[in-house]
């Protein structure tokens, strides 16, 4: 079964890259870019939104798709995530939701921190 999912790549006006902190399976304790599962009758636009606003607080204008992903899943379940650009358009940065904490990071600073894998390259590949 594919489970359809999205993600928001977020940046702030010093580079930062926006991630929370995963409370709950999958990828509990990773750090990860915003995002989840896509609702029956949502686009993909207005679950970026959705996400964003539900693990951090912050209200988002999503922007063009970054790339896509498979990630496995549960034995008989594959996660394609599509991950977009997406811009700061409101709220106070707080964990909610799912998320265990949610934090601007460096680009420095994103080799050092236990973030889900293939992040990084995926990242890489696609320019952001």
């Amino acid at each position: 079964m594919r489970v359809n999912c999205v993600g928001a790549i977020v940046r702030d006006d010093s580079r930062r890259l926006l991630l929370v902190r995963r409370g709950r399976p999958p990828g509990e304790g990773f750090w990860s870019v915003p995002g989840g599962r896509v609702e029956p009758g949502e686009s993909d636009a207005e679950a970026v939104v959705r996400e964003v606003a539900e693990e951090t607080g912050l209200t988002v204008a999503v922007g063009p798709l970054a790339g896509t992903v498979e990630r496995p899943g549960p034995p008989g379940v594959v996660y394609e995530i599509r991950d977009y650009l997406a811009e700061v358009a409101g709220g106070a940065l707080a964990p909610g939701d799912d998320a265990a904490d949610a934090r601007w990071f460096a680009p420095g600073e994103l080799s050092r921190l236990p973030v889900t894998p293939g992040l990084l390259e995926a990242l890489a590949d696609w320019g952001c």
